[in-house]
């Protein structure tokens, strides 16, 4: 009988030490979430289709480094780019239909409505300029290995 009672003692200091040890672990660190870029976007859905190039900017009221975004890309918009600003209250749809879950998120396409650069967030003027100026100079052939995110 003795032994059963010091089996049954050390059983329940057993699990009060594993409590206290689960309880001071340290907790995982979260992942980080990734945010959806659109790969492709139809060029029907935003403001001159026909333009060589289109400069996306998906936004909203409640942000504050948005208006900041719109301006930057505002400045881009010429015969060769065209610039649409895309607000979450005024247009929810099309940020439901492209997934976006991040504002401001920036996207620039080619005619077909490829994704040749992007920007999650603020970028400075001349990262946007650049990330243009690249897409534009590489153009948008069969040869290309794929959407470039800035």
């Amino acid at each position: 009988m003795e032994r059963l009672v010091i089996a049954a003692v050390i059983v329940i200091v057993a699990v009060v030490v594993a409590e206290i040890v689960r309880r001071r672990r340290t907790p995982d660190a979260p992942t980080q979430r990734r945010f959806n870029v659109p790969q492709q976007l139809d060029r029907a859905d935003f403001i001159r289709p026909d333009a060589p190039w289109l400069v996306v900017v998906f936004s909203s009221d409640t942000c504050d480094k948005c208006a900041e975004v719109r301006s930057k890309a505002a400045v881009l918009e010429s015969s060769e780019v065209a610039v649409a600003t895309i607000d979450f209250a005024a247009d929810r749809a099309l940020h439901e239909r492209y997934q976006i879950d991040a504002v401001p998120t920036l996207v620039v396409v080619d005619h077909e409505g490829v994704t040749r650069a992007s920007f999650l967030g603020p970028m400075s003027a001349a990262d946007l300029w650049a990330a243009v100026a690249g897409a534009r100079e590489s153009g948008s052939t069969s040869t290309d290995s794929g959407p470039a995110t800035a």
